[in-house]
């Protein structure tokens, strides 16, 4: 849907682009004579709604040496100044986003709070030199990034601050995308982590690490290392479901093998028709042998029918790995 949204509003755009070239072009005539000219990128915009309250789908795709690329993300409304998304009907616009890398001017139209139209980037010429002046050196291709994602000159001293390894130009604009700051990473250590390592807090992000997660693994008797915190979420053991495994006897189970448990299909659900078949309380490694090798509850309950009663988990393992069904 959105897709199709954003299509509409890019042929809709086309409309305006000679109306807007020919009334932009003696501004950015005039720039090209400067003593200092940053090159003035532009290309096409589009807004429309989101799923999330007090943000727009902000859509830029740009041309640049002769190639296209895009940008797309929620923005909170109020990065527009000036545009009333409640006002019905077709308006024109007019917005400038203006960030430390440089600034973004938006000309177009909206219809009941949706549009397209042209965007001109201007690069602030002093960015870069501000930025590698901290150790973050920004290229012309890096700087318009930087300024889509916000990238402030102020938040690269606070992640300078931080003492993180691995951290780097490319990091600081991965940073913003996925919400790393120093709330986050503040967060993290007051939790007993001492986290340093710009990638991993950047996988936190991205497959959902968080303070909360930490302090109830910490309060239920675990102190995982930030590898191990990125296992558990990447296959799903969460604090949740092992209250779940806890309820079915299997208190304090080593988080390695919990994560083998979540690979290879070990569930509280298959512990409990285990349990019903009166194997109370299975070694974690058998449980996960089980697994393994396919024995399963129905695989018992078809050997019993046959007249096999009374196999020791060893002995049904080995029956399934010499074919025996």
């Amino acid at each position: 849907m959105r897709m199709r949204r954003t299509l509409a509003y890019l042929v809709f755009a086309s409309c305006v682009v000679l109306f807007v070239v020919k009334n932009r072009a003696p501004e950015f005539l005039s720039q090209a004579h400067g003593e200092v000219r940053s090159e003035v990128r532009s290309g096409d915009w589009t807004l429309s709604q989101s799923d999330t309250p007090g943000k727009v789908e902000f859509s830029l795709m740009e041309h640049h040496h002769g190639g296209n690329s895009s940008h797309q993300s929620d923005w909170p409304a109020s990065s527009f100044q000036g545009v009333d998304f409640s006002k019905p009907g077709r308006q024109d616009v007019h917005f400038t986003i203006t960030r430390d890398a440089g600034k973004l001017d938006c000309e177009g139209f909206l219809k009941d709070g949706e549009g397209a139209g042209l965007f001109h980037f201007q690069p602030n010429p002093d960015y870069a030199r501000e930025m590698s002046a901290i150790g973050f050196p920004v290229d012309e291709e890096k700087q318009f990034g930087m300024a889509i994602q916000d990238v402030s000159v102020d938040f690269a001293k606070q992640m300078k601050g931080e003492h993180l390894s691995n951290l780097d130009t490319d990091k600081l604009v991965a940073f913003r995308i996925f919400g790393v700051d120093s709330a986050f990473i503040q967060a993290l250590r007051d939790e007993g982590l001492k986290i340093s390592d710009a990638d991993k807090l950047v996988a936190f992000r991205i497959h959902g690490v968080s303070a909360q997660m930490i302090r109830s693994l910490r309060q239920a008797g675990y102190s995982p290392d930030e590898d191990t915190l990125i296992a558990m979420r990447i296959h799903g053991a969460t604090p949740e479901w092992i209250e779940q495994l806890k309820q079915r006897g299997y208190d304090h189970v080593d988080l390695q093998k919990l994560i083998a448990f979540r690979i290879h299909g070990v569930s509280p659900e298959f512990i409990q028709k285990l349990q019903g078949l009166g194997y109370k309380h299975p070694d974690p490694d058998e449980l996960i042998a089980m697994r393994i090798h396919n024995v399963t509850p129905e695989y018992i309950s078809d050997m019993r029918a046959r007249g096999i009663h009374d196999l020791s988990i060893d002995q049904l393992v080995s029956m399934r790995i010499h074919g025996i069904d």
